[in-house]
């Protein structure tokens, strides 16, 4: 079984050389951590950065460097910063090759809910609704069930969407699946996690063909 950054390791491994990414706020963060030092990769934030390295080691931090999510980052050579129109406007126009997402529940034909659970206060529904509608290739980064013990991969989502039919990969503490037209296909099995184990904690359709490999990190 996977922890957050087993999450963030295994993700890391679908981001390739040239790659423009944008990182949701949660696991998705950690991300940047992990990928590999032979490709060249912009990350990009929805609040204006482009270019931001990986999180700054304690007592590194500047406060005016900053994600989406408020965390403190560190920016690499040739970094920029602009307004919140520019990087709207990067999101909206397609520019953005991979979008990796948290969520607090994912649905067997793709849909992603991830911004509001009703009767709980937040802010606002941030960049999630501009990047589910704009991205082609959407990863979700999350936990597979929840602290109930729940599945969070269903038929359908509970709570508000944020974006539909728009997932096309999930990589949880469990198993790497994708979403496929007939439901969630089972990719790879996290170390020590059986198969039977992935099917007891999802509650949507899961096809398994053939021997399903352990995830490489």
């Amino acid at each position: 079984m996977l922890d957050k950054n087993g999450i963030a390791k295994r993700i890391a491994k679908e981001v390739q050389d040239g790659f423009y990414v944008n990182l949701g706020i949660g696991i998705p963060t950690l991300v940047a951590n992990y990928v590999r030092d032979d490709i060249e990769v912009e990350f990009q934030s929805e609040n204006g950065v482009l270019g931001m390295g990986p999180f700054p080691f304690e007592g590194d931090e500047d406060a005016d460097i900053i994600n989406a999510g408020k965390q403190t980052i560190t920016t690499l050579p040739g970094a920029s910063f602009f307004d919140s129109s520019m990087s709207f406007s990067m999101i909206r126009g397609k520019h953005v090759d991979l979008t990796i997402l948290g969520a607090m529940e994912v649905a067997e034909n793709g849909d992603i809910a991830n911004w509001k659970i009703p009767g709980k206060m937040v802010k606002g529904m941030g960049g999630a609704m501009d990047l589910v509608a704009s991205a082609e290739n959407i990863i979700v980064a999350m936990m597979h069930t929840n602290r109930a013990g729940e599945s969070k991969l269903l038929k359908q989502c509970s709570l508000p969407l944020t974006g539909v039919g728009c997932v096309k990969k999930i990589v949880t503490n469990l198993a790497v699946i994708e979403v496929t037209d007939k439901g969630f296909k089972l990719l790879e099995r996290a170390p020590g996690v059986s198969v039977d184990d992935i099917k007891n904690a999802t509650e949507g359709v899961l096809i398994v063909e053939g021997e399903i490999p352990e995830m490489t990190l």
